[in-house]
């Protein structure tokens, strides 16, 4: 039997190892009491959020509706001839404004001033003949009553005397109808206004057969706005503003506006002054006319807008617009009940502007609802609300 035989270095060594041993393990055996006390503690409860609220409330509003307008001049006309012949001379530069009975072209009038000499020289020959037939007459009046010559001969002298004043009246309308034309050779401005573009110059042969006018004048002192309403608007049209008759329901519409295609509203109101009386069959739509004065000239016929209309609403809800959100093409907010517990209420919105929304449905006056912060809210959960004052603002609907 071998005997192992330790030094006394060797065992103090193998003692230190068995303290460090005890000592690793009871660390290791605090360590996971500690971590098992301080799981079996409860968490600490998340207090609640702080969010702004603001509660509902009910007041007048006015709402505006947009409608896609064309628009056009008083009067917008067509400058066509009435004669044929060769364009002699223009008056007028495109864009020029004009009086009415301006001369704008001139065409080559001597065709039609040889016409009305040609004219007046037939009307001298019938006066003439009426005369003689005339003279044949009171001849032959005398010698019938003295039985020297027959009835019939001074019968057909009388008709003879017809037959010549017939054909000076005749010759009287070719005259007429030779200075017309002869006018017509001056083509005038029918209304003061603004001159369009002039396609045909000077020595162009002109007809009242042309395709194209040789000019467009719109009379621009005040223009029309022309929109059109659905059946469905109409009816609501119809509805909203009392009287029995259109014309009853014209005076008491108000005024509009006209937002032009720079979004920019004109600086002058207009008033509604028409409703068709039929609808388009195409288009399903009832066209309405609506006036605005243009003294500075600044709207043009072509021009293109919206006519704003407004809607009166005695009793509108309104909601911020910060206040709401969208899933699945639905509005929703965060309404508050009397536990501070939010709920995901949807609503109907029926008109709306950069800040507000007019609330048909889902929400009432009274009514708390979140009004910012609530991207992370949950439904159902409860909050710390912190009220705020609302002010409701002028709503715009955008047809």
């Amino acid at each position: 039997m071998n005997t192992i035989t330790l030094h006394a270095p060797d065992m103090v060594k193998m003692r230190m190892n068995q303290v460090l041993y005890l000592i690793a393990v009871s660390s290791m055996t605090a360590l996971m009491l500690a971590c098992q006390s301080a799981a079996d503690k409860p968490a600490a409860a998340t207090p609640p959020p702080v969010l702004p609220v603001v509660q509902i409330s009910g007041s007048s509003a006015t709402t505006f509706v947009e409608y896609p307008a064309s628009i056009q001049g008083a009067a917008d006309i067509d400058v066509r001839p009435q004669v044929s012949g060769y364009l002699q001379h223009t008056f007028v530069d495109e864009g020029a404004y004009v009086k009415a009975g301006q001369i704008l072209f001139q065409i080559d009038p001597q065709p039609f001033k040889e016409a009305l000499n040609n004219a007046n020289a037939s009307l001298r020959a019938a006066e003439a003949a009426v005369l003689n037939a005339q003279l044949e007459v009171e001849k032959l009046t005398p010698l019938v009553e003295n039985k020297v010559v027959s009835d019939f001969q001074l019968k057909t002298a009388k008709t003879a005397y017809q037959i010549a004043q017939a054909n000076a009246e005749q010759a009287r309308a070719s005259v007429a109808s030779a200075a017309i034309n002869l006018s017509y050779t001056n083509i005038r401005a029918k209304v003061s206004g603004y001159i369009g573009r002039i396609p045909k110059k000077q020595g162009s042969l002109v007809s009242p057969g042309d395709q194209a006018a040789l000019t467009q004048l719109s009379d621009i002192h005040e223009v029309r706005a022309y929109f059109a309403l659905a059946e469905n608007d109409f009816n609501a049209f119809n509805n909203h503003y009392p009287g029995k008759t259109p014309a009853e329901r014209i005076k008491n519409l108000p005024d509009v506006e006209l937002l032009l295609s720079n979004h920019a509203a004109y600086p002058f109101k207009g008033k509604i002054d028409m409703i068709d009386g039929q609808f388009d069959k195409n288009t399903g739509a009832i066209t309405l006319r609506a006036s605005f004065a243009n003294a500075n000239s600044v709207l043009r016929s072509g021009n293109t807008g919206k006519i704003r209309l407004g809607l009166q609403h005695s009793d509108a809800v309104l909601v911020p617009q910060s206040a709401t959100f969208e899933m699945q093409d639905k509005v929703f907010v965060f309404a508050l009940n009397n536990q501070n517990k939010v709920t995901k209420t949807p609503i109907t919105v029926i008109g709306k502007s950069g800040s507000h929304y007019l609330i048909k449905e889902g929400v009432r006056p009274g009514d708390q609802i979140v009004l910012s912060g609530f991207d992370r809210l949950q439904d159902g959960q409860v909050i710390k609300p912190q009220i705020v004052a609302g002010q409701p603002a002028e709503l715009v609907s955008k047809n």
